[in-house]
């Protein structure tokens, strides 16, 4: 159940933060215009955060009653559909309140109702929402990033961390120095970019909890999965070949999977 409701409260974080810090950008680069070449507002409310205003339709505008705010319920209840104007509502709501709640089962069942079981679904929900994010955006914001890079440290400092504050401490900067060293052998190679800063910032984080040590293995199951995602993606005709496609998702998926299975990839491999 907790699971659930924090899954809810992702759903918004995920929909709204990308624009509360896009209205943050704007804000500051408009100060710098001559007041008539200034754009247009956008079509949100001027008072617009993660609290207000009260979820709505996006179509017609109603507002959710508080019985259409109850997590997958709700969902269930109206059929995926708004109860105003019958407008249909993404299953990605509830698949995100479901993911969640599972996240937290497994920490649950992983560490147990203590200190490391909360910490361990802090980090899988934060890495839910930075990777939901960056498939809508294509932007990791250094709001999730840096502060989960911080949380990581701080639960490893003492005892009862994930690893040594040693290994954390090696493992943020491994994680950086790796997919930066990635990005510009690759841009000497190709003349482009071939990923965001944003990725070094969250493989950081990653390390910071994990260590140094399993940071192979989530970078190989990122780029196994991330590369399965673009053939069936490009096969089913929902990308072009040539088309980025965001690493953020893939990354936190192999973080979250070597957090509860460990590094069998190692065994195998040896």
């Amino acid at each position: 159940m907790f699971g659930l409701v924090i899954g809810s409260f992702l759903t918004v974080v995920v929909r709204r933060l990308p624009v509360m810090l896009e209205r943050a950008w704007r804000s500051e680069v408009e100060a710098a215009m001559p007041e008539a070449t200034r754009p247009a507002a956008d079509p949100y409310p001027k008072r617009f955060n993660l609290a207000v205003p009260r979820s709505a339709c996006p179509h017609c505008k109603h507002v959710l009653r508080a019985w259409e705010n109850i997590p997958v319920i709700s969902y269930l209840a109206l059929r995926g559909r708004c109860s105003a104007c019958g407008a249909r509502v993404s299953p990605r709501y509830p698949l995100t309140e479901l993911a969640t709640a599972a996240l937290a089962a497994l920490s649950l069942y992983a560490y147990g109702p203590v200190w490391a079981g909360l910490a361990a679904f802090g980090l899988c929900a934060t890495l839910l929402a930075a990777g939901l994010i960056d498939y809508d955006t294509r932007y990791l914001p250094d709001v999730l990033t840096l502060p989960l890079l911080w949380a990581g440290l701080i639960v490893n400092f003492g005892a009862g961390g994930f690893v040594t504050l040693h290994d954390a401490v090696t493992g943020a900067i491994a994680g950086y120095l790796f997919l930066w060293c990635v990005y510009w052998l690759f841009k000497l190679a190709r003349g482009v970019e071939g990923m965001g800063y944003g990725d070094f910032k969250l493989l950081a984080a990653i390390g910071a909890w994990l260590g140094w040590a399993p940071l192979g293995q989530v970078v190989l199951i990122a780029a196994v999965a991330g590369a399965a995602f673009g053939i069936v993606a490009t096969w089913c005709r929902r990308m072009r070949f040539e088309e980025p496609q965001p690493f953020g998702p893939f990354l936190g998926a192999g973080g979250a999977i070597t957090l509860f299975v460990g590094t069998p990839l190692y065994a195998l491999l040896g």
